[in-house]
């Protein structure tokens, strides 16, 4: 079997409300690019990837003399043809590999008529268990609604949405307002939530000093882990001396050389593998036992998935025995996908993993050109400004917070 042609396609699709966080925002949608590799034998596998709010489909049209003629099973030789290490000083391509190697796993599995996780020895659970993702949300520009800024919003929208999904973990993604009122924020949920867990995510934007009072604040709260409070081995590695909770990351150890690091040296003690980020699911894995002989423990991080992605992280959580906690997903946030039959279901706070052949999806050919058709219509958003401060651009550790009682909401079209 060969590789014939890659097709990428970048769409937007809309969210409930702008999803605020420590760098900017997610400007009312996600900008998402689809990937489509086609064979000799008639099958087409899919892809997924992000991009800050902009299109990676240059980035995949020059990878098309890389790939054409290659065979989908010939993975090893893959990961060096697009992510040789030496050559990647000059171009990273971790992401995009990702993406390829998510289509040409969809490619093997439909050719052997089997799910992806059988490919890696078979799964040992038949759900996946999510938290609820919260965010500070500026109101949807169109109708005013959504908005999650205050500590009563805040508590109410976690409420909703453990009524709708089930959830019965509880992320705040945060770093947006002072750390002192987000800890209010903090301990509000733990109140309202009591036979829950909790994990706090501030995306680095404290100090050391600020995330060792928060987590010693903390302490007494049923927490998974406290998430990349602050940026670095050593400001982590102070914090874990001196802190009860858990510790965990997906911006310190990202690739192998940080793994190894953080074995040696400990800075975190639970290690967030993201499909994309790790540069697929084969990475992913890799990383997981390489945690579980070290005794490191693992969780499923979230990039702003659609359906495709979504089903790598479904098909990497179901093949792990040592995932313990609920994994993360901004996928609740969105209003829809781009895959047949609308958005995946939660039933008590899990997604089932799915048994078709390949990543067990398909395409619904008219939400990809309607959203593709929207984001030629809007075009790309800077992930990393907000924009209802235009001028602001964050310090790390941050020193310039977003004020909880300004009531500004920003205006820009979603469709």
């Amino acid at each position: 079997m060969k590789i014939t042609d890659i097709r990428a396609t970048t769409v937007t699709v809309p969210l409930e409300a702008p999803l605020r966080h420590s760098n900017g925002a997610h400007w009312g949608r996600f900008v998402r690019t689809v990937v489509e590799v086609d064979t000799d034998e008639g099958i087409t596998g899919l892809g997924e990837m992000g991009g800050g709010g902009e299109s990676a489909a240059l980035a995949f049209a020059g990878l098309k003399t890389y790939l054409v003629g290659h065979d989908p099973f010939d993975l090893n030789r893959m990961r060096y043809a697009i992510c040789n290490p030496t050559a990647s000083l000059y171009n990273n391509r971790t992401q995009l590999h990702a993406a390829l190697e998510f289509a040409c796993l969809d490619i093997v599995g439909k050719k052997l008529g089997v799910p992806v996780y059988q490919l890696f020895g078979g799964r040992v659970r038949d759900e996946i268990k999510f938290a609820s993702y919260l965010f500070y949300r500026y109101p949807n520009p169109e109708s005013g609604s959504g908005e999650v800024r205050t500590i009563e919003q805040l508590v109410e929208h976690a409420k909703a949405l453990k009524a709708k999904y089930g959830f019965t973990t509880h992320k705040l993604k945060a770093g947006v307002f002072h750390p002192d009122y987000e800890l209010e924020c903090y301990l509000a949920l733990a109140a309202a939530f009591p036979n829950d867990t909790l994990r706090y995510d501030p995306n680095c934007a404290l100090s050391v000093e600020q995330a060792l009072r928060f987590g010693q604040a903390i302490s007494g709260l049923r927490n998974d882990y406290f998430e990349d409070p602050t940026w670095g081995f050593c400001g982590m590695r102070r914090l874990r001396e001196k802190l009860s909770t858990p510790l965990a990351t997906n911006t310190i150890v990202i690739d192998f050389e940080q793994l190894a690091t953080n074995v040696r040296d400990p800075a975190v003690d639970v290690v967030l593998l993201d499909t994309t980020f790790w540069g697929g699911i084969r990475a992913c894995i890799r990383a997981a036992q390489i945690c579980e002989a070290f005794g490191l423990s693992i969780a499923v991080h979230s990039s702003g998935e659609l359906g495709i992605q979504l089903a790598t992280m479904l098909h990497l959580g179901a093949v792990l025995p040592n995932l313990v906690f609920a994994a993360d997903a901004h996928y609740h946030h969105l209003l829809d996908d781009v895959i047949a039959g609308g958005k995946m279901v939660y039933v008590n706070g899990c997604i089932p993993v799915p048994n078709g052949p390949g990543l067990g999806i398909a395409l619904d050919p008219e939400k990809l050109e309607t959203y593709a058709e929207l984001y030629r219509a809007l075009g790309s958003y800077p992930y990393d400004r907000d924009p209802v401060r235009p001028q602001w651009y964050p310090l790390l550790p941050n020193t310039d917070f977003a004020d909880p009682g300004d009531e500004t909401a920003p205006h820009f079209r979603l469709r």
